[in-house]
């Protein structure tokens, strides 16, 4: 990537899962292996406010920073407040979940430590033919 990409002008989708009325949310990724970077990933997602992202473990090492918004992170071990300009990091496999408990988007920009990363979610399903499995356009 040679120019500095904005986090307002990502090209992103929206995604609401079709096992549960919950699970919502908005995503893209600035970059990942072959598209801007060579050995990482880079991704911007947003959850709406009463909505969460969906319990999955991702295939690669995750930092996420918090850019706005509160919620809370859902580990195995117990329910975590984040808001914005906290960064937690989430070693590869671990399951994870993020609720939006605030008024506002629940903005997060993430970086996996591969170019090409797999979430696999635990009951979420996406479209458009009910994905279990998302990851990198590269994979």
């Amino acid at each position: 990537m040679d120019e500095p990409l904005n986090v307002d002008d990502v090209e992103t989708v929206s995604l609401t899962s079709t096992a549960t009325d919950d699970a919502a949310w908005v995503g893209g990724y600035f970059a990942y292996g072959g598209s801007g970077s060579d050995q990482s990933t880079a991704i911007y997602f947003a959850i709406p406010p009463g909505k969460r992202l969906g319990r999955h473990f991702d295939t690669a090492e995750e930092t996420q920073f918090f850019i706005g918004g509160e919620g809370e992170l859902l580990l195995d071990e117990g329910t975590y407040p984040v808001r914005k300009g906290d960064l937690i990091v989430l070693e590869e496999g671990r399951q994870h979940d993020l609720h939006n408990t605030g008024d506002d988007d629940l903005r997060v920009v993430g970086f996996f430590s591969k170019p090409q990363v797999e979430q696999h979610w635990t009951e979420e399903r996406w479209p458009p033919d009910d994905q279990s499995v998302t990851g990198t356009p590269n994979r």
